[in-house]
């Protein structure tokens, strides 16, 4: 193996956890606005979801990056609260479209992957070492 590929593996995990914390950061003001009923924007708080995207070109730099990051379209849940400030006329209050299970488990994954990256990064980072022991032994 090349020097340049250990170096290009070594900055493919860099780049995958730099994505990942990301994606973690996204996760967690997810999990942080589940119950906000009222954003500067106007309306409940939208669930936030990271598209990744693959570097491939011919400078020698491989990874991956955050592409998009996008307001999630679908629905809200609607609470019967009728005593809640934001509450419509029928007495039922517009809650954000996030679901604090399907979080934590998103949050696990990028965990991992996290974890993933950080150990492809150190056996990179090995065999690198070890071939600059061998290149000083002979």
């Amino acid at each position: 193996m090349e020097p340049t590929q250990l170096f290009s593996s070594m900055n493919i995990s860099a780049s995958g956890m730099s994505a990942q914390r990301l994606r973690m950061d996204i996760i967690a003001s997810n999990i942080a606005n589940v119950q906000t009923t009222r954003t500067s924007q106007g309306g409940p708080y939208r669930k936030k979801e990271v598209v990744f995207a693959s570097i491939l070109n011919n400078k020698m730099q491989e990874g991956v990056r955050v592409a998009e990051i996008f307001s999630d379209p679908s629905p809200f849940r609607l609470l019967y609260n009728p005593q809640h400030p934001d509450a419509n006329p029928e007495g039922y209050v517009a809650m954000p479209n996030v679901n604090t299970i399907t979080e934590m488990i998103d949050m696990i994954a990028t965990t991992r992957c996290y974890e993933a990256n950080i150990t492809a990064f150190k056996s990179a980072q090995n065999m690198f070492n070890k071939a600059l022991e061998l290149g000083r032994r002979y």
